[in-house]
């Protein structure tokens, strides 16, 4: 546990990394090795994922470097995120590095975050500091949209929106921005949290080099196309989250972010009819999504939660 708190640290040992788990595979004591040799400590929370996955946290074998929260039921990722970061800052932490339970660090990743930090002109005014991956399907992750001109000597890019996993948080910027917002339950969880802090005046920047191995849903290659294949819970909380960020953030005049957000939803409900098993429950689910993200319904899921 660190007994100072720098103005920026001197190597991982000072961050806490926070891992939200639901249901994860038997691989993730490996994994959470991996991120031991990163960061100083690990605070694992747990979204209700039954007798069996409490059992296997109850065996890690790393002592008092890892802490176990066990939430009774799934309260969703925002939720547990909040909660995680509370036990980091109870441990006297200033920094966290948030991880999705199936991500795998690549060796030296939160060295490299943090000259990335040291490096930003300003970096007292940096929200998050997020993780370019390789998307273990696919081999590369996702452009990031820039803001701005980028700077290809640099390495960074400043962008609207990281995903979670990979994220390096100062916390005392993270208590003016505030915690993550827990309504949304999960998805867009992360890119709000972007969103309002680049409306505080934050910067939020990606690495270039890609710093660790994740995957966005199972997804699979249909000529040109990709499809993620998600269960029709997610498609549900995309489809709602989606369309309150683009009537909470877009600049959209008399209600066209409700057509811009069907027009999405239309073309997701292609993708599923052409590619994807459970066609029915899941363009059923985006349906129910984009109507409660329309009437501003929010939290878990109807009959889900």
């Amino acid at each position: 546990m660190p007994d100072r708190v720098p103005e920026h640290p001197a190597s991982g040992k000072e961050v806490c990394s926070v891992l939200v788990s639901y249901h994860p595979d038997a691989d993730l004591p490996g994994r959470l090795a991996r991120i031991l040799n990163e960061t100083g400590a690990v605070v694992v929370v747990d979204n209700g994922s039954g007798a069996e996955v409490v059992s296997m946290l109850g065996r890690l074998p790393f002592g008092p470097r890892v802490s176990v929260i066990l939430n009774p039921r799934n309260l969703g990722v925002a939720s547990a995120l909040n909660i995680g970061i509370r036990r980091a800052i109870e441990l006297g932490y200033a920094w966290v590095l948030l991880l999705d339970q199936d991500s795998v660090p690549n060796a030296g990743m939160v060295e490299s975050l943090l000259s990335v930090r040291a490096a930003f002109p300003e970096p007292s005014r940096l929200a998050v500091i997020g993780a370019a991956f390789r998307d273990v399907h696919r081999g590369e992750g996702d452009a990031p949209i820039a803001v701005g001109a980028a700077d290809a000597s640099l390495p960074w890019i400043e962008v609207e929106t990281v995903i979670t996993s990979g994220s390096l948080i100062e916390l005392a910027q993270h208590a003016r921005i505030g915690p993550f917002r827990e309504e949304l339950f999960i998805d867009y969880v992360d890119e709000e949290y972007c969103f309002r802090a680049r409306r505080l005046g934050y910067h939020v920047i990606q690495t270039r080099e890609p710093l660790m191995a994740h995957a966005i849903g199972a997804s699979t290659r249909h000529g040109k196309r990709w499809t993620t294949n998600h269960s029709p819970d997610r498609r549900y909380y995309i489809a709602r989250n989606d369309t309150v960020m683009l009537r909470e953030y877009g600049r959209f005049r008399f209600g066209l972010w409700a057509w811009k957000s069907l027009v999405r939803r239309l073309r997701t409900c292609n993708r599923i009819a052409r590619y994807e098993d459970s066609k029915g429950a899941k363009i059923a689910a985006v349906a129910q999504g984009w109507w409660d993200g329309v009437r501003g319904r929010l939290g878990p899921r109807p009959g889900h939660g």
